[in-house]
């Protein structure tokens, strides 16, 4: 079981997934979360409980993902080359 977190509001868009117990998710792994699509409104958050699954990577796939997650990582750096002058 999990508990699914969505909201659809000015302050914030996300849908977060909490697993019940401590099962750990690696690299590579899967969560499927079961049951109908979450439909929301502008300004609403809602929470439920939904049954869900967990597939483990393989180790191939394990190791492939966390070879490709080093390269990926400098999607988040920004980086200018506008001169200080320019400011």
């Amino acid at each position: 079981m999990c508990t699914v977190a969505v909201e659809h509001s000015n302050e914030s868009l996300h849908a977060h997934v909490e697993l019940d117990g401590d099962i750990p998710i690696g690299p590579g792994d899967k969560v499927l979360v079961h049951g109908a699509p979450i439909r929301l409104v502008f300004g609403e958050t809602i929470t439920e409980r939904r049954r869900a699954t967990v597939e483990r990577a393989s180790p191939l796939v394990r190791l492939w993902t966390k070879f490709k997650g080093h390269f990926e990582i400098t999607e988040l750096y920004e980086v200018s080359f506008t001169s200080r002058r320019g400011l």
